[in-house]
């Protein structure tokens, strides 16, 4: 028995085997480029992830957004530009192709109560 089969098979008996969460699992790419603009873009403020702070307190964690509305909603504002009323949060633009991504990643967070909108 080779070697590598026998320490597979030691790791997942013993239970020591990663567990990873099924949102990260097997994403398509168009939740992946989201999540890459998520993290780029966003997480110096916001929770990007499904468990985390945001590091800035006042701005809410993604995971939260379903929470609120529907985030398919936000496809066209990411779009054409979300401004605040707060000078913490910058003014920005997505192009089309990236508000359907970052959409697409915000639908995929694990959420209470996700709305996903008509």
């Amino acid at each position: 028995m080779r070697t590598d089969v026998v320490l597979a098979t030691l790791v997942l008996a013993t239970g020591l085997a990663p567990v990873l969460p099924a949102w990260s699992q097997d994403r398509p790419p168009s939740m992946q480029r989201g999540e890459r603009l998520a993290l780029t873009r966003c997480a110096s403020c916001h929770a990007i992830g499904p468990a985390e702070d945001s590091p800035l307190p006042a701005a809410p964690p993604f995971r939260e957004l379903g929470e609120r509305y529907p985030v398919r909603h936000l496809e066209e504002a990411l779009a054409e530009g979300i401004v605040t009323a707060h000078p913490a949060m910058p003014s920005f633009a997505f192009t089309a192709e990236e508000a359907a991504d970052m959409v697409a990643y915000l639908e995929s967070l694990p959420t209470a109560r996700v709305r996903r909108g008509p």
